[in-house]
């Protein structure tokens, strides 16, 4: 039997694809998912290094508290809220509105 280990960095683009749209991952959910629960700063890292975007939608990672942080795409932080609001995410002011807008793993 072969045994195949996946890099963080692939785990967190594996999980970051299932995040569907209309909803958002948090960065340390997404490390807590990847087994890294202090990893959140890595996952980040890994969101603006992401090769594949938009087929690895790094747009729908934000921050603990709602806030659209890090995108380093065209246009930066209003591109990243208006990929989002079209996709259905729902925004209090600047921030997500978790209670509507959150993944739940």
């Amino acid at each position: 039997m072969t045994h195949f280990s996946m890099s963080l960095r692939d785990k967190v683009y594996t999980i970051t694809k299932k995040i569907p749209k209309g909803k958002v991952a948090t960065y340390g959910q997404i490390a807590r998912l990847a087994g890294t629960p202090k990893g959140a700063r890595a996952i980040g890292m890994f969101m603006r290094t992401n090769p594949d975007a938009p087929l690895t939608p790094c747009h729908r990672v934000v921050a603990a508290d709602g806030s659209l942080t890090g995108y380093s795409g065209r246009g930066g932080i209003p591109t990243k809220k208006k990929m989002l609001t079209i996709e259905g995410v729902h925004f209090k002011g600047e921030k997500v509105d978790f209670p509507l807008s959150l993944w739940n793993t």
